[in-house]
């Protein structure tokens, strides 16, 4: 299984919300590049980076803290938050991100998102499917959409895509476990799909449940801040090699 640690940010600061509410973020570190050096220094190879000024704002924020980690690390960045346009895009992996998470504007601009899938393919797109109540929340999950879970992966799935980063909101930042019923179902549908699981997990036996239901990756942050994990003995149970 492929550990990803999260790095949540709001004015340059690593933060974490509880069910996406920015009224309930609490800081961890001043400098996200220092923890992006630890996670590198543990054994880590991949980061997920959440740009939260960027989801509120609907364009992207925080570019130079995304454009610090890659110079300052050799961690594969997938990169999301405020990604809304084709200019961002660009931005983002020039800035050094290999991935760039598209959410919200693969629910409201669903042929623009597949142009991009063509054009820059696969390997560096992954389709954010956050789920509250079976539907599709956008704009940081201020506002809920019409489409439900899985006809929203179908299509996108069926045209190529690959990489899920599926969030349950009701259990992000709770600390109370997965959601590994909704993951199994979406790999019972989509056995091919690269999903990633994200949300809820509180210690190392949520991760052990995740991988023994055959979730390829697991995407965690509030349970390292808050030391509920003990990393080194994670990398050791699941080493990294990409």
């Amino acid at each position: 299984m492929e550990l990803i640690p999260a790095i949540d940010i709001i004015e340059g600061r690593l933060v974490r919300l509880t069910k996406g509410d920015y009224a309930t973020q609490k800081v961890y570190a001043e400098d996200p590049v220092e923890v992006a050096l630890e996670m590198e220094s543990l054994g880590f190879k991949r980061l997920h980076v959440v740009d939260l000024d960027g989801a509120r704002s609907k364009h992207v924020v925080n570019i130079d803290v995304l454009r610090r980690i890659t110079q300052q690390t050799r961690l594969v960045v997938d990169f999301g938050g405020g990604v809304k346009s084709e200019d961002d895009l660009r931005k983002v992996l020039d800035a050094g991100a290999q991935m760039v998470t598209v959410g919200s504007i693969a629910v409201t601009q669903r042929e623009l998102v597949m142009q991009w899938l063509q054009e820059f393919g696969a390997e560096h797109l992954v389709l954010g499917a956050d789920v509250r109540d079976g539907r599709i929340s956008i704009n940081g999950w201020k506002e809920e959409s019409t489409q439900e879970l899985l006809p929203f992966l179908d299509g996108y799935l069926r045209a190529g895509m690959r990489h899920v980063l599926c969030t349950e909101i009701s259990k992000d930042g709770m600390l109370q476990g997965p959601a590994t019923l909704l993951y199994r179902q979406v790999l019972e549908a989509y056995p091919d799909c690269r999903l990633i699981a994200s949300g809820g997990v509180s210690c190392i036996e949520d991760i052990r449940l995740l991988n023994e239901a055959g979730v390829p990756a697991v995407v965690f942050g509030k349970a390292i801040y808050e030391g509920r994990i003990n990393l080194r003995e994670l990398i050791e149970e699941f080493p990294q090699n990409l």
